[in-house]
This record gives C-alpha cells, structure tokens and sequence, in this order.
C-alpha cells in the first residue's frame, strides 16, 4: 500500500509518528467513455479559456476568485493556512462510541507506526479498546480540514473521517406519511427482527454487481443475445401488512428448521 499522508497523532503530551493508508478500495468496473458512432476513446483535456490551447499539468495552479481576477494559490499558501494541521492529527476529546451516528461516516484509513512510535501507538491503541471511546479530532489533506473519529479494528488504529454539521441536510426535510400502528403490528415486526438477528458477519455480503456485469461484457463480446430481467415489485398495502409479517416470520422458520 502506498501512504496518503505523513505526520502523527498526538494525544495530551504524547506525540506518534504515523502513516496514514486508505482502509477501502473502488470495486466498480474500469469502463472508458467511447463515442457511439465509431467505438473510439474520448480524451478530455485542460484547455485555456482564453488562448483554446491545451495546458499541462505542471502549468496548472488553482486560483480563488477575487473581484475581476483571481489570487493564485501555490502549494506553500495551502501549507502555510494551518502548519499544525497540515502534519498532526490532535486529538481534542474522547467520546464513547454509541454516541456517534453511522451517517456521519465518509471515509476509513489505517493508522501504521513510523520509527520509534511502536510502543505509544500500541498504548494508544489499547486504551482505546478498553474503553470503548473514539478520539475526536481534525486535520488538514489534500487541501482540506476534515472531522474525523479514531478508533481500532482488527489491532489496527483507524482514522474515520466524519461529516461535519453543516454537511448533513435536515431530515425534516424529508417527506414522510402520518399513520397509525396497532400494536400487534409492532410486536409482530419485533418478532420478524428478532428472527432474523444474527451476529454481524460482513465477509459473507459480496459484490456481485461487478460479476454480473462482466458476465453481460463477455456475452457481448462474443455476440451472444441477452436476455433483459423484469423485477416487479408491488409496495405492500396497509390492509395486507400483517398477512406479510406472518408470512415472512413462517418463511424464516421454515429455513431455520
């Protein structure tokens, strides 16, 4: 794996050298953009605005919008708008990991020790574990200040990074119908919940998405037809809904057995 980000993670006085690995990878299908009349390649390129010419990536500087022109930024000003956050990740406070909502999640990277930072990186880590708390802190890469929780999986400290408040949109906003339900409707969907809660296991969830695709990639290529698949599926009514919860629960024992 080749490191995103260099620096270190520091906790009170205690300061670890670190280096920071992305924890995911893109599963999609590498697919180019083609122009449909002939099957060739569309390139883009970074063209001058003014001249139409093609400009190179070493030429190429970002710039902020100031009046009638722009104030270039080189690669020192971004460095220079916050030094300790560009190099450190300090964690502020602890909090206990309930407290946080999934929906804050973006993004995980791994945490690995450089030289000499063994033995508090493993402090770090343990204490952690014990716990049960995440350490809230922010930090600077690529250009931008992000939120992020540090915790530990698999032995490994990992740095999620979160959302922050003014990026999540009011969920009040979302359109949701008033009803009634009896409470033998909600005892029945507990009981469906309860049959079908096990201890979470994600190695057993796969990507077939991609398989599936490349299967139609390799029937197309060698000229097979392929067969289109209809998915109906019909929102339950109001009237049927515990015929529906008694069935799936039947459904459920009848494979447990």
């Amino acid at each position: 794996m080749r490191s995103v980000w260099n620096g270190s993670i520091s906790f009170g006085l205690v300061s670890i050298p670190i280096k920071m690995y992305s924890a995911s990878e893109d599963r999609a299908l590498d697919l180019d953009m083609l122009d449909r009349h002939d099957g060739e390649r569309i390139r883009y390129k970074r063209v001058n605005e003014k001249t139409g010419k093609e400009v190179e990536w070493k030429d190429i500087v970002k710039g902020y919008k100031k009046d009638d022109g722009y104030v270039i930024l080189e690669k020192e000003d971004f460095e220079q708008a916050n030094v300790k956050k560009n190099k450190t990740i300090d964690i502020e406070e602890f909090v206990k990991e309930t407290d946080v909502a999934d929906v804050l999640f973006k993004k995980p990277y791994f945490l690995e020790p450089q030289k000499e930072g063994g033995k508090a990186y493993n402090l770090l880590r343990d204490a952690l574990k014990k716990t049960k708390k995440l350490g809230v802190a922010t930090f600077v890469m690529r250009q931008k200040e992000n939120l992020c929780l540090i915790g530990v999986y698999k032995n490994v400290i990992v740095l999620h990074v979160i959302r922050f408040d003014d990026e999540l949109r009011n969920p009040e906003d979302v359109k949701i119908q008033k009803t009634k339900n009896s409470e033998k409707e909600i005892s029945m969907a507990e009981s469906l919940i309860e049959n079908y809660t096990e201890k979470f296991d994600f190695t057993k969830y796969k990507d077939v998405y991609n398989s599936q695709l490349l299967k139609i990639i390799e029937s197309k290529a060698t000229g097979k037809e392929i067969k289109s698949e209809k998915v109906d599926i019909e929102p339950t009514a109001a009237k049927d809904l515990m015929a529906k919860l008694k069935a799936s629960l039947e459904q459920k024992k009848k494979k447990a057995s």
